[in-house]
Order: C-alpha cells, then structure tokens, then sequence
C-alpha cells in the first residue's frame, strides 16, 4: 500500500526523527513535515513523512492520538477521537494500524508480546458516532479488517519466533479511565471474554467502521493487569513505567509497518 496511517498513543509516543527506523527495510526517507488538519470536530497534529523504496514513492501518515509528542498528556477520557478518525479519514489512506498498549489478562499474552485484536468489548456506555443527528446503524460483527489482521498474526509470529499454534488475536476490553482496574474488575473482565485491557482503541474502531475505514490494532503487552502479577499480586501499576515498557518493544512495530508499506 502506498498511504498508511499509524496511529500512536502510550506505546508508540512519537515517530519524528525515527524515520531511519524503516531504513533497514529499504526505505528512504525523502522529506517530512508537520500539519495542522482542520476538521469539523477541531484541529489535528499530523506528521507525514515521504519514503521511497525501489523507486516507488510510499507515505506514512502519523497521527498521536493523545495530540503530543511528549507523552500522552490528554487523558484517554478526554481525547477527540471524532476529530482524529475524521483527519485520517480525509488523508486518502489505504489503511489505518492503530499501536496500543494494553494490560494482559490472558496467560498467554505477557508483558512484552505483540498481537492484534480481533474483537472489543465496550460496556463504558459511552456513546462514539458519528450519527447523533440521526439513527445510523453500523455493523460491527468485523470490527477489525480481516485481511490485515492475518498479514499482521502472521508477521508477528515469525519476527517473535513463535510457534504455528501461537495464539495471536486477542479480546480488547474498554476501560473508562484513567484510573487503572482494580484486580476485582480484572477478574470481572476475565469471566466475561476480556483478554487484555486498555482505555481508548475500541472508539476508533466504531468511527472508522462508519466512515468506511480499513482498521486493525496492534497490541503491545505493557504489564500485567492489576492483581495478576506473578509473584507479587499487590504490585502497583504506574503509567511512566508502562509506557516505558511499551516503547522498548517497537521493532516487530516498525518491521510490520514495512511489511504492510511494501505490500
């Protein structure tokens, strides 16, 4: 594909001056550059860099969910997913991957393992459309693409010399936020089809599933969910040291979005 969208978030902070990332993958890097998207919902910070690669031009459109390259300082209750999803939505992509980092509560999904979603779960009661002047009804039986969900499982298992049965699609669970889950809500969530817990991705998937855009999400396994850390069930979760955790795991990252540029 020639125009991919990455969004990013906690576990992907910020892609400028990394463009040498994709090098490795034959990629050159050719110009970069900021704009500000004016949508109807408000303004949006997009970076855009311009590769080549075996003389075909290729563009990357990124967007920080969050709207800093600092860190994640708007909080995930608070973020203008309308105005984001709209952006993207008008960039021309061919493609939108979302990174996120998620808390584990499945056992085979520990820290430090990336997968891909393949159904949400969003009991928040928080409406996220955009039809409110109207009843539009969206299917959301595919709420990730499935086309990229497979290119993406199959890259991961053989970046992370996985075996064939590894399990790499996960259940994403909504929390509200931003406070982290109490280990009683982790054993709640578990018992009805929670896999991992995070506090933003399932909304952009319902807007991109009503603007008809090619979703998938991309999960980094930052921590255990509260109470399920081995050896220590009162561990406290702390976000600086997610976050950490989520960004020292980006070159299976940056080799699938290669991998799907190239494609």
């Amino acid at each position: 594909m020639n125009r991919l969208g990455l969004i990013g978030g906690t576990g992907l902070i910020a892609v400028e001056g990394e463009g040498s990332r994709l090098e490795p993958f034959g990629f050159a890097l050719e110009a970069s550059e900021h704009i500000i998207c004016e949508t109807p919902y408000g303004e949006v910070p997009l970076y855009i860099q311009q590769f080549t690669i075996d003389g075909v031009s290729k563009t990357l459109i990124f967007l920080q969910r969050h709207h800093s390259t600092e860190g994640p300082t708007c909080p995930p209750h608070s973020i203008n997913h309308h105005a984001n999803i709209w952006a993207m939505k008008h960039s021309n992509l061919d493609a939108l991957v979302s990174v996120c980092s998620v808390g584990a509560i499945h056992p085979s999904f520990p820290p430090g393992k990336i997968a891909v979603a393949d159904q949400y779960i969003d009991f928040t009661g928080v409406a996220t459309s955009f039809h409110d002047a109207s009843a539009q009804f969206t299917s959301m039986t595919t709420p990730f693409d499935e086309n990229l969900n497979i290119q993406l499982q199959n890259h991961f298992k053989t970046v992370q010399k996985f075996a064939q049965a590894e399990r790499m699609n996960y259940t994403y669970w909504l929390a509200q936020g931003p406070q982290f889950e109490t280990p009683a809500e982790i054993d709640a969530i578990e018992k009805l089809g929670g896999d991992v817990v995070g506090m933003t991705m399932p909304r952009e998937a319902k807007l991109c599933a009503e603007v008809g855009v090619k979703y998938a999400a991309i999960l980094i396994s930052s921590n255990w969910g509260a109470g399920r850390m081995p050896g220590d069930a009162k561990a406290q979760l702390h976000h600086d040291e997610v976050s950490k955790e989520a960004n020292r795991h980006l070159q299976p990252i940056w080799s699938s979005i290669a991998m799907l540029m190239k494609n």
